[in-house]
């Protein structure tokens, strides 16, 4: 079997989907983070989907959706860091992770 641009796209766009219902239908701030982190991954096979089939010479330099992501996992694993920094501190002053119920703005 072959693989083509599409069979990329569709895996890149049901994980996107799978990660978008994890992020905004769970409750539990760890479910968010995790949603949030399969929809960038869900980008980057995109982007290295992209990167390889849309060459212009036959044999030209297809490592750009590589690099890009490359960088997208570095920022992700920084914002995950950040993030659960951020939920350890809240849980620890809560003593929940409940998204719903984190309200640290109000008196």
């Amino acid at each position: 079997m072959h693989l083509t641009l599409n069979h990329f796209l569709v895996l890149g766009a049901i994980l996107f989907c799978i990660g978008l219902y994890g992020a905004i239908a769970k409750r539990n701030a760890i479910a968010v983070l995790m949603g949030i982190e399969v929809m960038l991954n869900a980008v980057n096979v995109t982007m290295v989907g992209f990167s390889y089939f849309n060459q212009v010479q036959p044999y030209a330099n297809y490592l750009t959706g590589q690099i890009f992501a490359i960088f997208i996992i570095t920022v992700a694993a920084a914002e995950a860091a950040v993030a659960l920094a951020m939920v350890i501190a809240i849980y620890r002053k809560r003593d929940t992770v409940d998204v719903g119920e984190i309200n640290m703005l109000k008196f």
